[in-house]
């Protein structure tokens, strides 16, 4: 009779060296090539928002804007030359308009005109302060540098609002109307087209450099377009109803009241940030 030999279990095979992942096993001993493809090593993993809010958080708390995440070092500095021709170009054109503006207002007596006339001022202010703050290149993802600028913008915004609104003011207690020709709607067309023009421009740049102080550089100039504007609008109504002698005078205070608020605004959001990162300016 032949023996007889032991039929041999089957062979279980261990699972756990398919799917050791540093060291351990996956729970339920199966590989997870099923779930999810292994991403090649040189591939970022993507961000979700809470990652990206600390990491704006993290850069910040550093003394560094958000832009020094986003762009490249060429990048940046394409960007700040960029900025800054933005600005030699928009205090070069205000210049220009806030002499005609000026010349129209004390002419004219015109509110609005006044009104532009200071918001073109404030504009090349405005300027000048984003001239220094990309002024050094070493200098462009500077949290620090960047809430200095929109301070000071925020004492200019404070102190021009002052005089824009006490010269409303006057003509509406004066009852002052605004004389209409051709000059002024010269004036008010090719200041109201170039403002917008520089907004965009300074918006746009803005938000690549992340820089609160271009934003509001571009907020100035969409102020003047709207001044420029409503220069237009004013004296076009004046001209066809004498009775509405104070829109101009009206829409001189409504601007004033709006950069008063957002000088207020800026102030009151920056000055805190200035005190945060003092510590960590390390690029004078």
């Amino acid at each position: 009779m032949a023996a007889s030999y032991p039929v041999p279990d089957p062979t279980i095979v261990d699972p756990c060296p398919a799917t050791v992942r540093n060291g351990q096993c996956a729970p339920d001993g199966f590989t997870n090539n099923h779930h999810q493809q292994d991403k090649p090593p040189g591939q970022p993993e993507p961000f979700t928002t809470g990652q990206e809010m600390r990491i704006t958080d993290s850069v910040e708390g550093e003394g560094l804007l958000e832009s020094s995440m986003r762009l490249k070092p060429h990048e940046a500095q394409s960007y700040r030359k960029k900025a800054l021709w933005v600005s030699w170009i928009s205090i070069v054109v205000m210049l220009i308009l806030a002499v005609a503006a000026f010349t129209v207002s004390f002419m004219r007596h015109s509110a609005s005109a006044f009104g532009f006339a200071f918001e073109a001022t404030l504009d090349i202010l405005s300027s000048l302060i984003v001239l220094w703050r990309y002024s050094n290149a070493a200098a462009v993802h500077s949290a620090h540098r960047e809430y200095i600028a929109c301070v000071v913008l925020g004492i200019v915004f404070v102190l021009s609002s002052m005089c824009i609104l006490g010269k409303a003011i006057h003509n509406l207690a004066t009852r002052m109307p605004p004389e209409v020709d051709d000059f002024l709607y010269s004036v008010s067309i090719v200041s109201g087209f170039l403002c917008a023009v520089l907004a965009v421009a300074k918006f746009m740049l803005g938000r690549v450099l992340t820089s609160r102080a271009l934003i509001t550089d571009a907020f100035n100039s969409l102020v003047g377009g709207i001044m420029g504007f409503s220069i237009l609008i004013s004296a076009e109504v004046f001209k066809h109803h004498t009775d509405v002698w104070f829109l101009d005078g009206t829409i001189g205070v409504l601007i004033g009241l709006i950069i008063l608020l957002y000088g207020i605004k800026l102030l009151k959001d920056m000055v805190p940030r200035v005190r945060q990162t003092r510590n960590y300016e390390r690029f004078e």
